[in-house]
């Protein structure tokens, strides 16, 4: 942990250098290619891709996936974001059959979905959501699921509820940054608008983990990342995942990398998590919300698994 300046090298064409420790396999192989065929031809999309996420290639070799539902455009302008930003298309209601498809066929223990914001429907797809898990759960039953949800900040009241009664395994919405970045890096979000969803997430059920994740390199400080960890704390999350923001590509909208944050400081960060009472804290490098998600729930069942025992 430190809040020294960046210290950023260039490569001769101008862009920013990566670290060694960011050297990671391209991935491929069979079930690589399963999983790209399967995706393709159900017609879904993951954040893996709209993301770019620099874990893809060993998460699908392992075949594992995040699948991204309500399209792949969001009505946001979060400047840290690979994801398609714009009108999107009307909403699929095909979409939930074909990811508990998808999951059914990957025979998947531990299934996360996020989504991109949809402020420009009523209830800014929570239907979508609502209907997603039940699919999951009635294609593969044996199945936990983990959701990563938007705030439903500009949604009619009620939309998270819709979600929640659903009962998903893990629910987790991303803090993403320090409260001073909100407004530079968040656009439409809110620091404790986002607080309030993950309490509400927590109180709903206190057996079921409530988690969130932060990035590191947009240039906040320690005590401002402290400050965040505590409040998440407070707010009832049980688990966090903290990792290095990168730039999506060389693009004035998108947020230049402040530094890159070493993998000795993601170790320290992990560390005074877990003495400030968090269950898991996934943090290093390359760590994503997604990343490992099995192992940050510590191999969490569905209760209705449990119940039908």
């Amino acid at each position: 942990m430190t809040e020294g300046p960046a210290q950023l090298e260039k490569t001769p064409s101008g862009r920013t250098r990566l670290p060694p420790w960011f050297r990671r396999p391209l991935g491929g192989g069979a079930t690589f290619a399963k999983l790209s065929s399967l995706v393709e031809g159900l017609g879904l999309h993951t954040v893996c891709q709209s993301a770019r996420c620099p874990n893809q290639g060993e998460c699908w070799t392992a075949g594992t996936a995040t699948f991204m539902i309500l399209g792949d455009v969001c009505t946001r302008g979060c400047r840290y974001c690979a994801v398609p930003k714009g009108r999107p298309q009307p909403l699929d209601m095909d979409e939930p059959r074909r990811v508990g498809s998808a999951v059914l066929s990957m025979n998947l223990r531990h299934a996360v979905i996020t989504s991109v914001d949809r402020d420009d429907v009523p209830d800014g797809g929570a239907s979508v959501w609502a209907a997603t898990i039940r699919e999951i759960r009635r294609q593969a039953p044996g199945c936990a699921v983990e959701v990563l949800i938007p705030d439903f900040r500009r949604s009619a009241p009620g939309s998270l509820d819709v979600v929640l009664a659903e009962r998903p395994d893990i629910v987790n919405h991303n803090i993403e940054t320090v409260p001073r970045l909100f407004p530079m890096a968040r656009k439409g979000g809110d620091y404790r608008f986002s607080l309030d969803v993950l309490r509400r997430a927590a109180e709903a059920d206190p057996s079921r983990p409530a988690k969130s994740g932060i990035m590191l390199g947009l240039g906040e400080r320690d005590d401002e990342v402290r400050d965040v960890l505590r409040d998440l704390r407070a707010a009832g999350v049980q688990i966090v995942s903290m990792g290095q923001y990168l730039a999506p590509e060389k693009n004035a909208f998108y947020l230049p990398v402040h530094r890159f944050v070493t993998p000795d400081e993601f170790a320290a960060w992990a560390a005074w998590g877990r003495e400030l009472g968090f269950r898991h804290v996934e943090a290093g490098p390359l760590v994503r919300s997604s990343y490992h998600a099995e192992k940050q729930a510590g191999g969490s069942r569905p209760r209705g698994e449990d119940a039908a025992e």
